[in-house]
């Protein structure tokens, strides 16, 4: 089987693994299962997810680690006209995924000083992109919005890495890559192309890396409105955590189209849906 699996409530929490669940998938990997490691996070670089799972003793490889931002580039460079020049409002992970497919990357940070140095629009300060991503930057500015805005309503197309309003941190919830690109979508006009879950193209690339299809793979995850939305939108069985944050009287509510295919509590339980998912 493919199995597509969401990192952050399912493999750990927080800085915490969730016991029993890295030895399932390395059992499931021995028995000879693609394993795909998918996060809407996009503040990353693929490889730096690497090691953490590595140490918690997951085969796994940097091309098996497909992020917001990995997958975003991946579906630019995939277009019948990929982008010339792209104008990136997000952190260093998002910009080493754009640079690592060959496009030309300009940072929103650099743009930004250089339209009021030279009192220039965004548009023209960026180089005139044809293309605007935008992720999570928590060093977001009033200048860095602005030029996103400018380059949009000149033009540019407006792509997102995901929608995420928030994430959990240890001190609680946080601005996610959602409120970033709400506030460019606002300034622009313009809605943009979402890569990330709930939309299919996450789970697609993360299917093509697995040298599967998307339809054929089954989708690990704990959230109800990202992973197993994402499931459905793809044609994917699922597996829901509730060891993330989902609770089993959500998952009962759900009308019986929208459920998944299966629900875990723990490690034990996901091995028992697993094993039965491989002999249908």
């Amino acid at each position: 089987m493919l199995l597509l699996v969401d990192l952050d409530g399912v493999v750990y929490r927080g800085p915490d693994p969730v016991p029993g669940v890295a030895e399932v998938l390395a059992r499931r990997a021995r028995r000879g299962d693609e394993l795909v490691f998918v996060t809407n996070n996009s503040m990353h670089y693929r490889a730096d997810y690497v090691a953490r799972l590595r140490s918690m003793g997951l085969p796994v490889t940097p091309d098996r680690v497909v992020s917001a931002p990995r997958a975003t580039a991946l579906f630019l460079v995939g277009q019948a006209s990929p982008p010339a020049r792209v104008l990136a409002v997000g952190a260093e992970g998002l910009f080493r995924e754009l640079r690592d497919v060959g496009l030309e990357v300009v940072r929103s940070e650099d743009a930004a000083p250089r339209a009021v140095q030279e009192r220039i629009d965004g548009f023209e300060a960026a180089g005139r992109p044809d293309t605007v991503v935008v992720g999570l930057d928590p060093g977001l500015t009033y200048g860095r919005i602005a030029v996103a805005a400018d380059a949009i309503r000149a033009g540019a197309r407006f792509v997102a890495t995901n929608r995420d309003p928030v994430y959990p941190t240890e001190r609680g919830l946080a601005p996610g890559a959602g409120s970033v690109v709400a506030a460019v979508e606002v300034a622009a006009g313009v809605a943009p192309i979402v890569v990330g879950k709930p939309e299919p193209r996450l789970l697609e690339e993360a299917a093509r890396a697995g040298g599967g299809l998307a339809s054929e793979a089954v989708m690990i995850g704990d959230g109800l409105v990202t992973d197993l939305a994402a499931a459905r939108a793809v044609g994917a069985r699922s597996v829901l955590m509730l060891t993330g944050v989902t609770a089993r009287e959500q998952v009962e509510a759900l009308p019986p189209g929208e459920r998944p295919t299966a629900v875990a509590a723990d490690a034990e339980e996901l091995e028992a849906a697993l094993d039965r998912l491989a002999e249908r």
